[in-house]
């Protein structure tokens, strides 16, 4: 049986504590260093009802289009997809630094068995997908049934055991600080590789206090 440690922070605690991350000094590196850190972390992302082989293909033309070796510019990290056109962008960044990643496990509500899931999974990988992005389960979350979310990210994990998995948290529906910390460990202890906020298809996307 899964154990979650419980959330270890009182609610004015986390604000203070969000308020003196705000006022720290940004001395690890200057402004110029921190914009390419960030470039080179970014995923260019298509997740449309609309996507087409165009649009991926313009993505993946941009996300190389960044390199600058004399500015000491990187391209992003990676170009993120449905699983039908991880082929299409494997074939056009198969030779370069830029990582093919794929939604993959009923993304983005997470409302499908877990047998189907785990399928959609493996399809992606075994078109090429370098990582995975999934999402929790939050209905069965918020139901309490932390053991069912975790062995469907294990399940999932084990699908897979050879590419990077995301794991995104979708923290606008898990609404509380608590859900959002034993959301993450249930996440990390299940095999995620890096846990995210959330997908953007929903109102409340990423926040400061989740991100904390």
């Amino acid at each position: 049986m899964i154990e979650i440690e419980d959330y270890p922070y009182p609610d004015m605690q986390l604000k203070q504590r969000l308020e003196g991350f705000l006022r720290m000094p940004m001395t690890i590196m200057d402004e110029q260093a921190a914009y390419r850190f960030i470039l080179n972390c970014i995923d260019l992302t298509t997740l449309e009802g609309a996507d087409n082989k165009a649009v991926v293909d313009n993505l993946c033309r941009k996300a190389v289009s960044f390199g600058n070796v004399k500015r000491q510019i990187a391209n992003t990290a990676a170009v993120c997809v449905y699983p039908p056109f991880v082929a299409q962008a494997k074939a056009i960044l198969g030779n370069t630094n830029v990582k093919v990643a794929s939604v993959a496990g009923a993304f983005p509500a997470g409302q499908s068995p877990i047998e189907i899931k785990v399928a959609e999974v493996k399809y992606a990988v075994q078109q090429g997908a370098d990582e995975i992005d999934m999402v929790i389960s939050r209905g069965k979350f918020l139901e309490g049934n932390l053991q069912e979310v975790y062995n469907e990210i294990r399940a999932i994990r084990e699908a897979c055991p050879n590419v990077k998995l995301k794991v995104i948290l979708e923290t606008g529906e898990l609404k509380t600080p608590q859900n959002i910390y034993k959301a993450s460990q249930l996440a990390i202890v299940a095999g995620a590789d890096f846990i995210k906020t959330s997908t953007w298809k929903i109102a409340i996307g990423a926040t400061l206090e989740a991100f904390l």
